[in-house]
């Protein structure tokens, strides 16, 4: 029986790189964001490569939900799959989650936005997902009776043997040391948007903490009123992070 893994993120995380460290175990196949190509359908959002991503997977998200799931990649026992909170849209289903182990990856607002910048031109609150994070949140706490692993990226990067011991013991699977570090480069698996976003993660071999740590005060003035909206969202998930 394959245990379906949905770890639900906002952008400019450390998804990616998440994502690297569960597929370099021998156990465990990927998908990556599989609901992108279903949210820019529904939207006029104008995301980089959107016609790209577009071709690239089903535009209805009914399909993508039922083929969450279906059968695993390669018939993997591990099935992790990455997910964007802002991808699901009010009317996109929710009910295919209960089939899965649902975990939570968080990070200060401050420093989405500032890395978010990097990539587009500007932000809001809906772009970076903590407002639906903690909806769906509060729909796998409401059914379990309990809160689901939440995990933080900085408790990663500081100290990646530690944190992902924890967030395995917590999705019930043992830890793999192959998890620490995989190779340089793309993956097959890896969405075709990966020009426009992968770049460091495709350099990279291993978690690796941020060259520097943006605060509030550094970010531009446009975007303060933004992160101060998501605080409270953010500081509630952080509420029940993993103890490492």
């Amino acid at each position: 029986m394959t245990l379906r893994i949905a770890m639900w993120s906002g952008p400019r995380n450390i998804s990616t790189a998440m994502m690297r460290a569960f597929e370099n175990r021998e156990d465990t196949s990927v998908s990556d964001e599989p609901f992108y190509a279903a949210f820019l359908a529904a939207t006029s959002d104008i995301h980089p490569m959107r016609d790209e991503v577009l071709a690239s997977q089903p535009n209805d998200w009914r399909e993508v939900a039922e083929a969450m799931l279906g059968p695993a990649p390669e018939g993997a026992p591990i099935w992790y799959q990455k997910h964007m909170c802002h991808h699901m849209l009010p009317d996109f289903g929710l009910d295919w989650m209960d089939a899965c182990t649902n975990a939570f990856l968080i990070r200060p607002p401050e420093q989405v936005l500032a890395s978010y910048l990097v990539k587009r031109s500007s932000a809001t609150l809906d772009d970076i997902g903590v407002v639906r994070q903690n909806e769906i949140f509060d729909r796998v706490a409401d059914r379990l009776g309990f809160a689901p692993p939440v995990i933080e990226g900085s408790d990663v990067t500081a100290d990646p043997r530690r944190a992902l011991t924890a967030l395995c013991g917590a999705l019930g699977i043992p830890f793999s040391e192959k998890m620490l570090a995989w190779p340089a480069g793309r993956r097959a698996s890896d969405g075709v948007w990966a020009p426009a976003w992968y770049d460091a993660v495709e350099r990279s071999t291993g978690f690796a903490a941020p060259a520097s740590v943006v605060t509030f005060e550094e970010l531009p003035d446009a975007l303060k009123p933004v992160a101060e909206a998501a605080r409270p969202f953010y500081e509630r998930m952080a509420a029940h992070r993993l103890a490492l």
